[in-house]
């Protein structure tokens, strides 16, 4: 089959610094590209996702892309939305709406506001349901948790699907060796997150003004000067990926599950990475509407082009 050079970017998501958080590959033209070439790709870049843009179907979009992982093809993801985005933006996209990008995936439409050099998505419909007990057992095990250290548990889907657990501690959370061999045999993506104080009224107050400068146009670096309110791992086993650096479509699961349920406020900081030597911050708000908007920003380390 005959190939020829395509526009690629490689970039790197939820960070203000290059190398930090989550990388992505961005095939910018994946016209033409069969499910086979595309899958084969994504598992020679070895990344977590690999996204290919294609011209939208659905009416609004202003561009369509696919999404895959070493192991397959996704729905839809965060950081691969937000890096896709940027990228396509970069390489001369021009939305319908200067400040609102609308991006056409397997879910269906996906709004993402831009203000300044931040983008967020609009997290996409969540369900959720308790998570059976044997199946709960089975990843504890896992993981190595003891029953006490599990504060809450649910299922989440909003394209992807994952197990969603609330820990007792961050430090619960950043000391986790998990079985990976056992995770993938369980056919379950585990995403585990603990609050890094008290969800205190009290102290909810007191970091309103810290968080809305996080949120504000101008602060583009705040987010790495204030403290994270919640600490995030993904183990995505089952889809080739031991440990993911960074996870949007986790974040947007979890922010829309924990606000829900009272756990934390409706603006905080996430943080991700920690145990892979990355610094991942993810800024989680629900607007008047109840919408949760998963954002951060996006770095470019690579530009050039791949034969496909």
């Amino acid at each position: 089959m005959s190939t020829h050079p395509r526009a690629y970017r490689q970039v790197d998501v939820f960070t203000t610094t290059p190398y930090w958080g989550n990388p992505l590959a961005v095939v910018l033209d994946g016209t033409g590209l069969s499910d086979e070439q595309m899958q084969r790709f994504a598992r020679w870049t070895n990344l977590s996702e690999t996204t290919f843009l294609l011209p939208p179907t659905q009416a609004g979009a202003d561009y369509r892309v696919r999404i895959y992982t070493p192991g397959g093809e996704l729905p839809f993801a965060g950081h691969p939305t937000l890096g896709s985005c940027q990228a396509w933006l970069d390489h001369g996209g021009t939305p319908r709406d200067a400040q609102r990008i609308v991006q056409e995936c397997a879910v269906g439409l996906v709004p993402i506001r831009r203000a300044g050099h931040q983008l967020a998505f609009a997290a996409p419909p969540l369900q959720r349901s308790t998570p059976a007990p044997q199946l709960l057992a089975g990843v504890a095990l896992a993981l190595g948790l003891k029953p006490a250290q599990i504060r809450a548990a649910q299922l989440l889907d909003n394209g992807p699907k994952w197990l969603g657990l609330l820990l007792d501690s961050a430090d619960t959370v950043l000391a986790l060796t998990p079985d990976h061999t056992r995770l993938r045999e369980l056919g379950q993506k585990v995403g585990v997150a603990a609050l890094t104080t008290e969800p205190a009224a009290v102290q909810l107050i007191a970091r309103s003004s810290r968080e809305a400068r996080a949120f504000a146009d101008h602060a583009d670096d705040a987010p790495h000067r204030a403290a994270p309110d919640l600490e995030v791992r993904a183990f995505a086993a089952p889809v080739g990926i031991p440990e993911d650096p960074v996870t949007g479509s986790l974040n947007a699961s979890l922010a829309q599950w924990l606000m829900a349920e009272g756990h934390i406020g409706t603006r905080y900081i996430a943080a991700q990475g920690t145990c892979l030597e990355r610094a991942g911050r993810v800024l989680l708000e629900r607007d008047e509407t109840g919408q949760v908007w998963v954002g951060g920003q996006v770095q470019t380390c690579i530009t050039g082009h791949v034969q496909l």
